[in-house]
């Protein structure tokens, strides 16, 4: 599982929801992949310190600042690049094994207390964004 985290200052995905400051988390999905491993990773989102405090330092969280989160999911996340120029997408995993893991990371921000909209799983979406700092941070 990869996501790709962004601080933003609003964010919105068409279809789905919108929100104004907090992250956006554009979430892979890849085989092997379960639901541990969700709510591992939705708990380390919900904690990354990358938000400043007085001093300017990134020592507050999304829990410390009461902001919002855009999930979207993004199988070509688990793009391999590493023949050729067309990136192979066989470490994805499929549809009807990654909904539930999608919707189960959703679930665990919320249950820490996060205000979460998502994407619409599986629809091609406009995800719009302005990236505050700009911070984007890489999990996995």
């Amino acid at each position: 599982m990869r996501a790709v985290v962004q601080r933003v200052a609003r964010a919105s995905s068409t279809p789905g929801g919108s929100i104004g400051p907090g992250l956006c988390v554009l979430l892979g999905i890849a085989d092997g992949d379960d639901e541990a491993g969700a709510v591992r990773l939705a708990e380390k989102t919900a904690r990354l310190r990358i938000f400043q405090n007085e001093d300017g330092k990134f020592d507050r969280s999304l829990l410390d600042t009461g902001g919002s989160a855009l999930v979207v999911s993004q199988f070509t996340l688990i793009a391999d690049t590493a023949k050729g120029n067309r990136p192979s997408f066989s470490g994805a995993a499929r549809p009807e094994t990654a909904e539930p893991l999608y919707e189960r990371f959703a679930d665990a921000l919320r249950g820490l207390g996060i205000h979460v909209e998502t994407g619409v799983f599986g629809a091609r979406m406009a995800v719009e964004l302005v990236n505050d700092g700009p911070v984007t941070i890489l999990l996995e």
